[in-house]
């Protein structure tokens, strides 16, 4: 697989830091028929956690959170990078945003065990543009 990056919108909802948060409700995107590109879980304070998540769709996802009364966040963007897993395989990208002047101020990836990886990247709203640019997207 070569390397393949795009634009993609994430949400965010908040809950309480206690066992089971993310369990409904991965469930109720289950039971809504929500797809997940990437799922993540940040702490948020003492008592709250935010569960960051890439939905294939956005409205489907709006749909379920209507129904299943969770509030989510705008949408943000971000940029899901996949490719195959190699000694290196995200230095051209980060060597590009560095010289678009472009700062990554948070990221997250993972192989699969299998030779590929995905890789979700954030970079600030006012420097998205100049992101995809650096990027040729």
């Amino acid at each position: 697989m070569a390397i393949r990056i795009r634009p993609v919108e994430y949400f965010y909802t908040m809950v309480e830091d206690r066992p089971g948060e993310a369990f409904r409700l991965l469930t109720s995107l289950a039971a809504a028929e929500v797809n997940l590109l990437a799922f993540n879980i940040v702490p948020v304070g003492a008592n709250a956690t935010q569960l960051v998540l890439f939905p294939e769709h956005a409205a489907g996802l709006a749909r379920a959170a209507e129904r299943g009364g969770f509030a989510i966040s705008n949408p943000q963007q971000a940029l899901l990078i996949q490719g195959d897993d190699e000694l290196g395989a995200l230095v051209g990208v980060h060597q590009k945003l560095f010289a678009a002047g472009v700062n990554v101020y948070a990221s997250n990836g993972v192989n699969d065990g299998k030779g590929s990886y995905g890789y979700v990247v954030y970079v600030r709203p006012e420097g998205f543009a100049d992101a995809v640019r650096a990027l040729g997207l």
